[in-house]
């Protein structure tokens, strides 16, 4: 993919501090870096070759205008001999890159047994293409910046690791059949987005399921959730509305939302009913 000038590999290395706190802790692990990188001897076209990027890429790191990935972190302690000095800072600052309503859900995100997602609006970020992610973002209003949309693509991009990791989690998704067809970004970015739903719905932990337009019935009428259950058994509700988010701690609401979306799946068509569903919609585009 492509995410910009400056951008010289898809490992997460190019991502953007998305606020103003995420911006002091950056700025602060790259006055680190560039102060271990001196101490070591190196000028930033040697350190940046050792790591797999160029000299103004390593500036820009250490000077907070980029944030590395976790692997990039790790790989710098080791070119640098830094005894873990920088590798301790992977958690904050990778959690820098999302906006700071979404951060406590991306975390759980990464820890989680299982999630529960309910989408009424648009496809859910874990199952998103990057051509639908880019569409989506580019409609935003106001408007967001070229830098702020390649950012964003990059943190939602990295957050799709959930469906490579072992153990994987149980993953169950259940969206509108409105959602399969707005024709965000054109004709062609709904076909590459319903093919890659279909890819995404043959993995083994994932179900994907539609509620019909003509469904009389409807659970979820009062908006999209996601449930998430911690490894620990622990569950948590996150709801994003208009401007503001909601990660919900009560294990009441935690269970009551769990309920909420077993009968919202019992509704929708059944895993297979719904594959065969997307498939004839990609079929008369």
């Amino acid at each position: 993919m492509s995410l910009g000038d400056g951008w010289e590999n898809d490992d997460g290395g190019g991502r953007r501090p998305e606020d103003g706190a995420g911006k002091g802790l950056v700025v602060a692990f790259g006055l680190t870096m560039k102060t271990l990188r001196v101490r070591a001897g190196m000028d930033r076209e040697e350190f940046g070759r050792r790591i797999g990027y160029s000299a103004s890429t390593v500036a820009s790191f250490e000077q907070g205008r980029r944030i590395p990935s976790p692997r990039t972190i790790d790989k710098s302690d080791e070119v640098l001999g830094a005894d873990g000095m920088l590798s301790v800072w992977k958690e904050e600052v990778e959690k820098a890159q999302y906006p700071v309503f979404f951060q406590g859900m991306a975390a759980l995100e990464k820890e989680c047994l299982e999630l529960l997602m309910y989408d009424a609006h648009v496809v859910n970020g874990l199952l998103q293409n990057e051509e639908y992610m880019r569409a989506l973002l580019a409609m935003r209003r106001p408007p967001l910046d070229q830098e702020t949309i390649e950012q964003r693509v990059a943190a939602r991009l990295a957050r799709h690791d959930i469906f490579d990791r072992r153990p994987a989690p149980l993953l169950s998704f259940v969206m509108d059949e409105a959602v399969l067809r707005h024709r965000y970004g054109g004709q062609d970015v709904l076909r590459g987005q319903l093919e890659h739903l279909l890819l995404i719905g043959e993995k083994r932990n994932v179900e994907i399921q539609v509620m019909p337009i003509d469904c009389e019935d409807n659970a979820g009428v009062n908006g999209p959730f996601t449930v998430v259950t911690r490894k620990d058994g622990k569950k948590f509700v996150y709801a994003e509305t208009h401007a503001t988010s909601a990660l919900e701690t009560d294990p009441e609401q935690a269970v009551l939302a769990a309920a909420r979306y077993g009968i919202i799946r019992s509704q929708a068509l059944t895993p297979r009913e719904s594959m065969r569903f997307i498939e004839g919609l990609l079929g008369s585009l």
